[in-house]
């Protein structure tokens, strides 16, 4: 069945390439993904990964956000300081003349100035979560991950945002670090949320200390016969999230409602975290990149003299 294409969106990050195909409605009538991010491109760079990745698509308009908008990425677009929404962030986009076979527009990250802080790509993901009904204008929005974000935003619009590197962190710590030694993750059980809630409530009750003061207390603890090594890795997650829990409980964001954005396995333990420290159950959005590439297009007038195309393919 034939169906009318208008826009290609692109979450392009630093190891993997998200492409939407969508109708002349907003609606993604095909997806597919590979692991092109900006560091690990195939022969021939960005061009040829962009080629790859949109074979057999009408040659729509393309509009992309993530890393490719980096100092390392395609082009380099300006980050813009706060605060920002859609329509600040669309004014922000920027053309890549070097890309011949599309007309390839990509959105500029946020920056926070005092104290120095940066995003690429979430704030699409936002500006996409802000437009499903589910989602507050007025809200915390934590999008968990390599370096998880805590982004607050008023009435639409993004005003401020603290970036946590808990998935680094959590990494170094299992592979290099003595609280890993020994410990095999690719064979690890299946999610403990108890060994997590467990170290979820520690981080709630050090103190002064936090995370740091706990952290080797998980040696003690296994030396001492008291954490199961199969509860390790989820003892330390434990901690690691609560301690972004602990640290937003300081700047009273218990008052305001709280919006996941990311996987949902990763979201369940942002959910567990939350009921320990006293949050209303927090609305979870799976995938709010490609609306938010969407509503950017929208904004930035790209949708206004785009060309309708034939579309009859079967993508995911």
């Amino acid at each position: 069945m034939s169906q009318h294409a208008q826009l290609i969106g692109l979450d392009w990050g630093t190891s993997s390439l998200r492409a939407y195909l969508y109708d002349v409605d907003g609606k993604v009538i095909a997806t597919r993904q590979h692991a092109w991010g900006i560091r690990q491109l195939p022969e021939g760079g960005f061009a040829t990964a962009l080629r790859a990745i949109t074979a057999g698509w009408p040659p729509c308009v393309i509009v992309a956000a993530g890393m490719i908008g980096s100092r390392q990425g395609w082009r380099e677009v300006p980050y813009l300081d706060l605060p920002a929404d859609a329509a600040a962030i669309a004014q922000g986009m920027l053309r890549v003349e070097a890309c011949t076979s599309h007309a390839l527009w990509i959105a500029p990250g946020l920056r926070r100035k005092e104290p120095a802080d940066v995003m690429r790509g979430e704030e699409t993901q936002i500006v996409g979560a802000l437009t499903q009904q589910r989602a507050d204008r007025t809200a915390c929005f934590v999008l968990p991950g390599t370096h998880s974000k805590w982004a607050t935003v008023n009435d639409g619009r993004i005003v401020a945002f603290d970036t946590v590197m808990t998935g680094e962190l959590y990494a170094l710590l299992m592979k290099h670090s003595i609280l890993g030694a020994g410990i095999d993750l690719a064979s690890a059980p299946s999610f403990s949320e108890e060994a997590f809630a467990r170290g979820v409530h520690a981080v709630k009750d050090s103190g002064a200390s936090g995370v740091f003061g706990c952290l080797f207390s998980v040696r003690a603890l296994m030396l001492a016969g008291q954490l199961a090594a199969d509860d390790l890795p989820d003892f330390v997650s434990g901690l690691l999230i609560g301690e972004e829990f602990r640290i937003a409980a300081l700047r009273e964001v218990q008052a305001t409602p709280l919006c996941l954005i990311g996987e949902p396995a990763l979201c369940r333990r942002y959910i567990a975290a939350a009921a320990i420290f006293g949050h209303a159950p927090p609305a979870v959005i799976d995938d709010a990149a490609a609306q938010g590439l969407w509503q950017l297009a929208a904004a930035g007038g790209l949708l206004q003299h785009a060309t309708f195309h034939s579309y009859a393919g079967a993508d995911t």
